[in-house]
């Protein structure tokens, strides 16, 4: 704490300050804290660049959209309205003067006073008592006493941008606008004062057009925080029970975590299929349990991952995906030992294995590391799209349940079309997968044994 002992908060790098608050035992901080006075101590607590997470601070470089993905209560609104704090006040280091001309854009009028402007970590929360603008209700609009002026404006209007003109502005759930194209072309033929208009964009992620060309366009920066990026500042327990019911789903992953969930219109499933079929565990009976692996050609850094997918059916005929254990870059041993090692602990009828790649090597990696391990070899005669179609059919009638978050192999699924993969990749968790399914479903091979997981 000797860098800021002396009560140098005023004049003190962020940096500085930042680190000898989180780094401190608790006494010296308890001391330090101690020794400031009701002015400092306000300066040190309105102080974002003491307090931001780094993906709360905006990115360095030549920008003019930053935008800021995140979870549901990541601290995305707290960014956007600091951002535009600091730029109205002149703030260094966001600002070297003051931004006049500010428009602040929200999915509805409503939505832009109540979160934007009268939130809990909006523009009028986050000033100290002497810097905090007056907002004017019937003029949709905040002023603030260096004469700076942001106005409020609605993604459902976009006619009400065409005429104004700002050097900054910000975006709020951008992904929900209605009419998000016009609106935001109308946004960029109004930056236009100042030396560097620029804009900042927060929201939760959804697969829009516009997100998605914003996303490819080299004037933008990005960052991304989770819902628990900010755990410290939400309800307890809000977190456990969330999570607890929508981790991994579609929804989870898009509302939490921050992720742009895509939908591919010719993939054989879709997420909100998949969300439908998810449960937290299988039944305590399966019949029958078996792990299917889609082993890679080679091992090279360039070699496509080795699927493992163990799946188990029940007396009804239901089939349940119960793990993906797939990985990339694994040598034959490594893939034999974990497919071995998953096939022990579900206490499995057997492995499953596609030999179109390796032939008697696949069988022969297995025997060397355990000999009582039964193996049932498959080969492929039908390409893959023709053998995933009729296990999509079995999820289509609703007999196919995943047991928690696959996500990974659910993005394979999502993304699978006649085609393959979007990006070229060989599907080989889905791969796996429709092995085991096929094999449990669509085969009637092996004896029945009941047992529980």
């Amino acid at each position: 704490m000797s860098e800021v002992k002396s009560n140098s908060i005023l004049t003190a790098s962020a940096k500085t300050l930042r680190s000898a608050l989180i780094d401190c035992s608790k006494a010296d901080r308890a001391q330090f804290l101690a020794s400031l006075s009701i002015d400092e101590l306000n300066a040190l607590l309105s102080d974002w660049e003491i307090w931001a997470r780094p993906d709360q601070l905006p990115p360095q470089g030549d920008w003019t959209t930053w935008l800021v993905m995140g979870g549901r209560g990541a601290g995305k609104t707290r960014t956007g309205a600091e951002w535009i704090k600091a730029l109205a006040l002149g703030r260094a280091p966001f600002a070297s003067q003051p931004h006049g001309r500010i428009a602040l854009v929200g999915e509805t009028l409503g939505d832009a006073r109540e979160v934007m402007v009268e939130g809990v970590s909006g523009l009028l929360a986050i000033h100290t008592r002497d810097e905090r603008p007056t907002w004017h209700a019937t003029r949709r609009r905040l002023e603030w006493p260096n004469g700076a002026i942001a106005q409020t404006f609605s993604a459902e209007d976009p006619e009400s941008l065409r005429g104004p003109q700002f050097d900054a502005a910000w975006g709020d759930e951008l992904a929900k606008w209605r009419q998000a194209d016009a609106t935001w072309d109308m946004l960029q033929f109004g930056l236009r004062l100042g030396e560097r208009p620029r804009q900042i964009v927060t929201t939760t992620p959804r697969p829009t057009a516009l997100l998605k060309r914003l996303l490819k366009d080299p004037r933008t920066v990005t960052s991304h925080a989770p819902t628990k990026a900010n755990l410290a500042n939400l309800a307890p327990g809000f977190l456990d029970t969330i999570v607890s019911r929508y981790q991994g789903s579609r929804l989870g992953r898009q509302e939490l975590d921050g992720e742009l969930i895509e939908e591919r219109a010719d993939a054989l499933w879709q997420r909100e299929q998949l969300d439908r079929l998810r449960v937290e565990r299988p039944p305590d009976a399966l019949e029958r349990v078996i792990v299917a692996i889609d082993p890679p050609a080679t091992s090279t850094k360039q070699a496509d991952a080795c699927g493992i997918v163990a799946a188990g059916l029940d007396t009804a005929g239901h089939a349940y995906i119960l793990k993906d254990a797939s990985e990339g870059q694994l040598s034959p041993t490594a893939w034999a030992n974990k497919a071995i090692g998953l096939y022990k602990r579900l206490q499995a009828d057997c492995v499953l294995a596609e030999v179109n790649q390796g032939g008697e090597m696949v069988t022969t990696i297995l025997a060397n590391i355990d000999p009582s391990v039964p193996v049932r070899t498959v080969h492929a005669s039908r390409g893959k799209y023709l053998r995933a179609e009729p296990v999509s059919a079995l999820y289509e009638q609703g007999r196919v349940r995943h047991v928690g978050n696959l996500s990974e192999l659910e993005d394979e699924m999502c993304d699978f079309g006649v085609n393959g993969l979007s990006d070229g990749r060989s599907p080989d968790r889905l791969d796996a997968m429709v092995w085991a399914v096929t094999h449990l479903c669509l085969t009637g091979q092996a004896q029945p044994k009941v047992r529980t997981i």
